[in-house]
């Protein structure tokens, strides 16, 4: 009771920073004698406002107990800045979002705000919930998110059209059927028996497939079609490689990146050199699609192609396509596209090996919704090596590398604790962690 009393003094002199370093100390590891409740609110205070301790506090506060945590992110009486703290998507814990949702003391603009810039699981999980689906101002704002699928971009439309609100309004039961279609959706589902593909001329460029196995035309026409809203909003963008154009420029980009293509490719014949610059003094209509590109190579076009050169030519419908059907070469390129559903594309591919996604999960120079999107699929998180390569990747956000650390081996948080590349939250995490199961198999 005494420790209750003392809480507002508490609080106020911390706010002040009389308290001695020592006690701020403790206060940031949560290990004043207060409740947990009382702890997390100052560790909140000092992770937004203490530039000595606010560090430490994040990183405990990332790591705090999760029972803890969760009734937190459940009582309406909980601070507001506490609620706002938990709900910033830098510090959301996946598994409180359904309780912060449902929680009235978050308000819908808070949620509404969150909306726009959620994860794909973040997402999900606002489907899911009663409130956000008989909100009007949030599912506005889910409508701007582009992780939103085409069918629950539908479903979203069609629980703000005044029929479907006038509907919940008059009948209990339309919130819980409502739930089945989205619920349905699993992102981890992944086609594992590719048709053959029947159009002749697509077939002429996937025989240049260095893997086995063909990618059915339906599985392209289904990605399309999911994701027509976002190809539809830059149809014609061309391809901008990450990471190179942002150091070079845009100008630069394609000089540098043929040239250097084209060395790599020893074998190339004198006569396609010579048709390569006779189609660069002469230039010829740019084909689009992947089957003008297998058309053109077929009706006297030039007779050797580099990867690069093929993906200029493509529209985003062209690299979609290239994305799901192409080799290796050709994804390694993709994925690192500027344009997001072209690069998640890349993902969706049924030829995508283990080696391949190991080497994205590393990778600094591919789209923020890449890393976010790798840890979605099932068969990726069975792979030890990508998850460690994820959270030792300094572009991996930092929710997703807090949520997976709790996989690695030993020695691998112990190789993290001293990366200085990667946030110094996870690394003092990982020190945290790696010295808690040291501690675990040293008592065994």
């Amino acid at each position: 009771m005494a420790s209750c009393d003392r809480m507002p003094r508490m609080i106020d002199q911390i706010r002040a920073s009389k308290l001695p370093s020592n006690m701020m100390q403790f206060a940031a590891r949560g290990a004043l004698a207060v409740s947990a409740a009382e702890n997390l609110e100052i560790m909140v205070y000092l992770a937004r406002h203490n530039k000595v301790f606010g560090d430490l506090a994040r990183m405990t506060l990332a790591g705090w107990d999760e029972k803890a945590s969760l009734a937190a992110a459940s009582d309406p009486n909980t601070p507001r800045e506490v609620l706002d703290y938990f709900i910033s998507p830098d510090n959301l814990r996946p598994k409180l979002l359904p309780a912060l949702v449902e929680n009235p003391s978050v308000s819908e603009g808070e949620l509404a705000k969150f909306a726009i810039s959620a994860s794909r699981e973040a997402v999900e999980a606002m489907l899911q919930s009663p409130r956000v689906r008989a909100s009007a101002g949030i599912l506005d704002s889910l409508k701007a998110n582009p992780y939103l699928k085409a069918n629950e971009l539908n479903e979203v439309t069609k629980l703000t059209s005044p029929a479907s609100s006038q509907l919940a309004a008059t009948s209990p039961g339309t919130s819980e059927a409502a739930h089945q279609p989205v619920a349905a959706v699993d992102l981890a589902t992944e086609s594992d028996a590719p048709e053959e593909i029947s159009d002749p001329v697509l077939v002429a460029v996937s025989a240049q497939s260095d893997e086995p196995g063909d990618v059915a035309d339906e599985e392209v026409s289904a990605y399309l079609a999911e994701h027509a809203a976002e190809i539809a909003a830059e149809p014609d963008k061309p391809f901008q490689a990450m990471g190179v154009v942002d150091l070079l420029g845009p100008d630069y980009f394609p000089v540098s990146a043929v040239a250097e293509t084209e060395s790599a490719e020893s074998g190339s014949s004198a006569a396609g050199q010579s048709a390569g610059t006779a189609a660069v003094a002469k230039p010829q209509p740019q084909p689009k699609t992947i089957a003008h590109v297998a058309k053109a190579r077929t009706h006297g076009g030039p007779d050797r192609e580099n990867t690069l050169q093929k993906i200029n030519r493509l529209d985003v419908k062209g690299r979609i396509q290239l994305a799901l059907k192409g080799n290796k070469e050709e994804r390694s390129i993709l994925i690192r596209d500027g344009t997001k559903v072209v690069s998640l594309a890349v993902l969706d591919a049924p030829k995508l090996s283990d080696g391949e996604v190991e080497k994205f999960a590393s990778q600094k120079n591919v789209l923020e919704a890449v890393l976010r999107t790798i840890p979605l699929k099932r068969r990726f998180m069975k792979n030890y090596i990508v998850v460690r390569n994820l959270v030792a990747n300094p572009r991996t956000p930092l929710d997703i590398s807090l949520g997976l650390m709790k996989n690695l081996l030993v020695q691998d948080l112990k190789n993290l604790s001293s990366n200085k590349e990667i946030s110094e939250t996870v690394r003092k995490l990982a020190l945290k962690m790696f010295k808690q199961k040291l501690e675990a198999a040293n008592k065994k």
